[in-house]
């Protein structure tokens, strides 16, 4: 005997889940079910202009690194660190995030994801070095270090896009 998952049940469960975050007042964009997490820590230009999470530049460069290295179009997930009440994603708020998302790739934009992202996944104790890929607790992540800044210059980009190269597809677990 085992549990019984139907996709009806699947379905009710990530609901759930999701309508969970969306209560505490994390804000999401994309597709809930992506290989792919992007978290941003610092509000961009195009937030500030009350725009959607990743709708400005920095959104359309990561989606298109992100073809380019192989992934599907729908597979991304986009994370903020701040609520929508103007706070910030605790520890623990960024721990059930990332349980409920299930990526297996998470990208932090910037020193404030970073941060967070340190914090919740090793309680502090680890540091998360920028352009070099980390694993923990089973998720490959990867720090750009200000990423929308970066679009600023050639050299910048071609930084960004050396350090996105080192996260292609993961292709099927068999």
């Amino acid at each position: 005997m085992g549990f019984e998952r139907t996709p009806r049940m699947l379905a009710s469960k990530a609901r759930a889940e999701l309508a969970g975050l969306e209560a505490q007042g994390v804000m999401t964009k994309g597709n809930a079910f992506s290989s792919v997490l992007i978290v941003k820590g610092e509000v961009g230009e195009a937030e500030l202009r009350g725009e959607a999470l990743l709708s400005g530049a920095d959104g359309v460069a990561l989606r298109a690194a992100l073809a380019k290295l192989g992934y599907a179009p729908e597979d991304w997930c986009a994370l903020a660190c701040w609520r929508n009440d103007g706070g910030f994603l605790t520890p623990d708020q960024m721990r059930l995030a990332l349980a409920t998302l299930d990526p297996a790739t998470v990208i932090a934009c910037d020193s404030a994801a970073q941060a967070l992202l340190c914090d919740a996944l090793s309680g502090g104790l680890l540091s998360l070095e920028t352009g070099r890929v980390s694993m923990l607790h089973g998720i490959r992540v990867l720090c750009l270090g200000g990423f929308e800044a970066a679009l600023a210059s050639m050299p910048s980009k071609q930084l960004m896009w050396a350090r996105l190269k080192q996260i292609p597809p993961l292709g099927e677990p068999y």
